[in-house]
């Protein structure tokens, strides 16, 4: 019997459809391959938790020396002074506003690249529906100074009546009190961070959007089900896990926006009384560290902002760390 270079016998035996494996079709299994590119991806999760560990290290070891000679409550003053022999720093105004401003954020951002995404992917024709993801896509590149520039030369005119209106009409609820205060309020921000991440809401949801199974979509339209009824029944329980994974990194652009945040909000003055109005001014924890890096002068005063950006840091793990448990949950929920 003859035989072939290089190849044993074994590889000569027919298989159970009767045809003789290749010598090649074992060969282009790519072991090697497959062990090389393992070692790599396994390589780079190690190298990211690597970072990101060395990064909370390095924050903590900055941070803990200011905290201790902190004369002040951390999480619950005002105060913000980490000069001199007694310092006295509190992030209770950065935190509000920066959680608050985000929450607003994205109240209005995941409703409407909700709709938005089903609008391009159920309703728009079809040469809408490219021309629109293009442009989608392409708001979502666009620089936050861009979105800054934007709010504080062409928007800001815009809601400064509107504003004032909601004064008017609402001003006896504690959250819509008037202050004075007609620049780069908490709500203002809140709505330019909106239109920030909107696109990356809408881009994120329409790609999930548009992956759901045809079976799915075509079975319930064929039981009866109307356009939104197959939507709501086939789309959204499918796209959910994608949604709350694209308001999730939405929200964390969100709670870290520094530039945009930084052009238009109107901080407070050393003393101002404290209120619970969303047209109140005040700073984040990225925009007081960028306004006055130039305060980092002494290891006390540079571990103060250090802490800050500690706990920014915290808290978008933690809600990243909320969004994969809710994703993994509902994963095992429908498998």
């Amino acid at each position: 019997m003859s035989t072939v270079t290089g190849v044993s016998a074994a590889d000569q035996v027919p298989g159970p459809d009767g045809q003789k494996p290749l010598h090649g079709d074992r060969a282009s299994t790519g072991r090697f391959g497959d062990r090389l590119f393992g070692g790599a991806a396994t390589l780079s999760g190690v190298l990211v938790i690597a970072i990101v560990t060395l990064i909370a290290v390095f924050l903590i070891v900055q941070a803990v020396p200011a905290l201790m000679d902190n004369s002040a409550n951390f999480f619950t003053s005002r105060v913000w002074s980490p000069g001199g022999d007694q310092p006295a720093f509190g992030i209770l105004e950065f935190l509000w506003t920066t959680v608050t401003a985000s929450t607003i954020a994205m109240l209005i951002a995941v409703p409407v690249g909700v709709a938005v995404a089903l609008f391009i992917t159920q309703y728009a024709p079809t040469w809408m529906r490219r021309a629109a993801a293009g442009l989608v896509d392409l708001l979502a590149a666009v620089p936050s100074i861009v979105y800054g520039l934007w709010g504080l030369i062409a928007f800001a005119p815009v809601f400064k009546p509107v504003q004032g209106w909601i004064e008017d009409k609402l001003g006896w609820f504690p959250l819509f009190a008037p202050t004075g205060i007609s620049g780069g309020t908490i709500f203002f921000i809140g709505i330019v961070l909106a239109i920030m991440v909107l696109p990356i809401v809408t881009a994120l949801s329409r790609e999930v959007f548009d992956q759901t199974p045809t079976a799915h979509k075509e079975g319930a339209l064929a039981l009866g089900a109307t356009q939104w009824e197959m939507i709501r029944t086939a789309v959204l329980p499918f796209g959910r896990p994608g949604v709350i994974s694209a308001s999730m990194l939405a929200l964390g652009r969100a709670l870290g926006e520094t530039i945009a945040v930084t052009f238009l909000v109107s901080a407070l003055s050393d003393g101002s009384p404290w209120t619970w109005s969303l047209f109140n001014g005040g700073e984040t924890f990225a925009s007081k560290i960028a306004n006055n890096a130039a305060e980092f002068s002494n290891p006390t005063k540079t571990g103060a902002y250090i802490a800050a950006g500690l706990v920014l840091f915290v808290l978008t793990f933690v809600v990243n760390s909320i969004a994969r448990v809710v994703i993994e949950r509902r994963k095992a929920f429908t498998e």
